[in-house]
């Protein structure tokens, strides 16, 4: 069964830190790229990061770039995000999405809509106080 468990929400002061960790099962990790995702209160889901499991290639939203940090643990089948700076505005529920390298860089991007995504962990709450 393909599964992603997040894990490390929490609530923390603005100019806090959180890490957030996203673990894998039931695939081939070496052969995905995972995503990060967040979605607050009425607004749609957007975006945040991607790794590629294979070559280690990242991308960032403009509006996390500097902050944050994604990195994967191969052995572990997991993948981190490291959050720094945080900021009100960075309160939402965060997931993590699985899919092809270029799929999920696609919609982590804003190219593709999240819903063609198909697999994803049942979400992470960051809570971001001023």
């Amino acid at each position: 069964e393909v599964q992603l468990v997040e894990s490390g929400g929490g609530l923390v002061q603005a100019g806090g830190s959180l890490r957030l960790s996203c673990a894998a099962s039931g695939f081939t990790f070496d052969d995905y790229a995972i995503g990060w995702f967040r979605q607050a209160p009425g607004k749609e889901r957007e975006g945040v990061s991607c790794i590629s499991s294979s070559d280690g290639s990242t991308y960032y939203a403009d509006s996390v770039k500097g902050r944050f940090t994604i990195s994967s643990d191969n052995a572990k089948n997991t993948v981190y995000l490291q959050m720094n700076s945080l900021k009100p505005e960075d309160t939402a529920v965060y997931y993590c999405a699985a899919d092809t390298p270029l799929s999920i860089r696609t919609v982590v991007a804003g190219t593709l809509s999240y819903r063609y995504l198909e697999v994803w962990g049942q979400g992470t709450l960051v809570t971001v106080s001023s």
